[in-house]
């Protein structure tokens, strides 16, 4: 099925920083009803990491599900500032995921990050410890 616009809430965890970690994407339709929920096992990473590679992780989906318009949640505001070109990416490594991001984004019409508090990505943040609890 087609989706032209989503939301998707995205979150990324590392138990020890940088310890094991995860991260998960839930894909919305604009109704708010569940399109796709996933999450990734990351080995070791930082925090920052693995929230960037849940907004990857989301932008995958999204393109799988042709979507055109996305409203990202994230509840890091480092990220989200980041990826709204507020902030300099200065890690080496969360640069090269940066690009990534920014290059698949190319594909789409139009993409929006906005900060939420954790009490309301509550989904995404469970698929994240329900994958570091299987590990």
């Amino acid at each position: 099925m087609v989706y032209p616009k989503l939301k998707i809430y995205t979150d990324g965890g590392a138990r020890g920083n940088p310890g094991p970690a995860a991260c998960a994407a839930v894909l919305k339709d604009p109704s708010g009803r569940i399109v796709s929920r996933q999450s990734q096992y990351l080995n070791r990473t930082t925090n920052n990491q693995a929230e960037y590679r849940g907004v990857l992780l989301g932008l995958n989906l999204a393109k799988k599900f042709g979507a055109q318009e996305i409203d990202f949640y994230l509840d890091s505001q480092l990220v989200v500032n980041q990826l709204n070109l507020e902030y300099k990416v200065k890690d080496l490594a969360l640069q090269s995921v940066f690009v990534k991001i920014w290059n698949l984004g190319l594909g789409f019409k139009k993409i929006r990050f906005h900060h939420i508090p954790r009490e309301e990505n509550k989904e995404a943040d469970q698929l994240v410890n329900q994958e570091l609890d299987a590990q």
